[in-house]
């Protein structure tokens, strides 16, 4: 059976928590490709930065300097998702066909002393074990802090232009109790 069907061979609906258990959605969430964190600024305009990531199995995890050795300036997105926690996050590839993986949900920001525990993973996968290490032993200071935003998804979407078209092109609908956040 495909891993992105259920045990009857239906799609699964977009919105639906299983996708993140498809093969598209693990290598996604296991690769180094920058997620793109889409949130509302204080200027109330839209906004979409990329940004490192982890996923834990229930959260998606990003972190952002309030304060380093190299930083001169919280990052701005830290007081616009305390004001407007709305957020989406993608994480798509730019090979032909492209596959993309889109989550939905409210952001959670606390605020850490030192290095936030998945940003540390995320610094090794996407630089490697030995710059990963370097990068994190320039950040061990006791200025420090950092912001963890995490996301527990409330709705996923699952795009790969192979098995998983958009529905404009016939493809998968969302569920019924997703339509209305859609």
């Amino acid at each position: 059976m495909p891993t992105n069907a259920t045990s009857t061979d239906e799609p699964i609906p977009q919105g639906d928590p299983r996708l993140l258990t498809t093969d598209t959605a693990v290598m996604l969430l296991h690769s180094t490709i920058p997620a793109r964190l889409a949130f509302v600024a204080g200027d109330s305009r839209p906004r979409i930065v990329p940004t490192w990531f982890h996923w834990t199995g229930d959260e998606l995890v990003m972190g952002t300097f309030v304060s380093a050795p190299h930083v001169t300036e919280p990052a701005a997105r830290v007081r616009a998702l305390r004001a407007n926690p709305a957020v989406a996050v993608t994480v798509d590839t730019n090979e032909f066909p492209p596959q993309a993986l889109t989550l939905r949900g409210d952001a959670v920001v606390t605020e850490h002393n030192g290095v936030v525990t998945e940003y540390a993973h995320a610094a090794r996968r996407y630089l490697g074990e030995e710059a990963g290490a370097e990068y994190l032993a320039m950040l061990d200071d006791p200025s420090t802090v950092m912001a963890r935003i995490s996301l527990r998804p409330n709705w996923i979407g699952l795009i790969d232009f192979q098995t998983r078209l958009p529905r404009p092109l016939g493809g998968v609908l969302p569920t019924s109790s997703a339509t209305a956040r859609s």
